[in-house]
């Protein structure tokens, strides 16, 4: 059934990484609400197929807006056109990022950088064009999806770790400096791992590619958090059943977390596909390994 706004219409929502894995998987479940969708992502080819997706499901309206979250001109663009056709903005869910495995003396300095920069500075470019909105209408919700590498800290995804460690710090920031607003929420989602693409779209210089670490979860109950998010706001949810596991074991014993980590790493988190150095998609998109799901079992 529709989730209306205030105004009685449909809620509105632009969601990044709309074309792939866990953006895509939330538009699906929106769009059989009955909501109104603005679809982000790099590749326009990959979001064409997405939004016909949508609309078979049932999406009340769906527009296709090709932008990078680190181009400021393109997002404010973006953000201007959704409020121009549908009047306000309800939600945001912001799902783009990228990945790269290696150790940080064999990540190149340019995949490294933007591997953080997408997660950080594209959170903020997002949430500096998104908030004005929310304020003017006294009402709004930001759901951005971290990661429980946001929380603890792995060898060999560096660079990923460090961007959601900065996404997380930068969310809790927005908390505090929204809290002048009630009508506005900032929501964090920390899944463990999904089967989606990006493990093997992601750049690799560690001679393999990636694959979700066990319990491997469907882009699609992840999907369900964020929904149960927009249903009942709250500031941080888990979605995954050994996250605290994980959390409380580097916190609380950082020395065996340390010894234990790589190895368990190397055997449940690489693919062992024996790859050459790739950048993956990092720098462009690469529409033909975009999907919903992975190739993984999950839960």
């Amino acid at each position: 059934m529709p989730i209306p706004d205030p105004s009685g219409f449909p809620l509105t929502v632009l969601i990044t990484g709309a074309s792939s894995g866990i953006g895509r998987a939330t538009a699906v479940r929106l769009a059989r609400r009955g909501a109104r969708l603005v679809l982000v992502a790099r590749g326009r080819s990959a979001l064409e197929e997405t939004a016909e997706e949508l609309r078979a499901a049932g999406a009340a309206a769906v527009t296709v807006c090709p932008a990078d979250v680190l181009d400021e001109e393109g997002i404010a663009a973006v953000v201007a056109a959704a409020v121009r056709e549908f009047g306000r903005l309800d939600v945001v869910v912001h799902s783009a990022q990228v990945m790269a495995y290696g150790r940080i003396e064999d990540v190149p300095k340019e995949v490294y950088e933007r591997v953080v920069d997408t997660s950080l500075h594209g959170t903020a470019t997002l949430a500096r064009h998104v908030l004005p909105v929310f304020r003017r209408q006294r009402a709004g919700h930001l759901v951005i999806v971290n990661s429980l590498l946001g929380t603890v800290t792995t060898p060999v995804l560096g660079s990923y770790s460090v961007a959601k460690w900065g996404q997380l710090a930068l969310a809790r920031v927005l908390q505090q400096e929204t809290r002048d607003e009630p009508g506005i929420s900032v929501s964090v989602v920390q899944p463990g791992g999904v089967n989606t693409p990006i493990y093997y779209q992601g750049a690799s210089y560690a001679g393999s590619t990636g694959r979700p670490p066990p319990p491997v979860y469907s882009a699609a109950r992840v999907a369900r958090r964020v929904l149960a998010t927009l249903d009942r706001p709250r500031r941080m949810v888990q979605a995954g059943a050994l996250n605290h596991v994980v959390t409380a074991g580097f916190r609380l014993f950082p020395g065996l977390y340390d010894v234990l980590v790589e190895p368990l790493l190397r055997t449940f988190a690489l693919a062992g596909d024996d790859v050459p150095p790739t950048e993956g998609n990092v720098f462009r998109s690469r529409p033909e390994g975009n999907a919903t799901e992975g190739r993984w079992r999950s839960i």
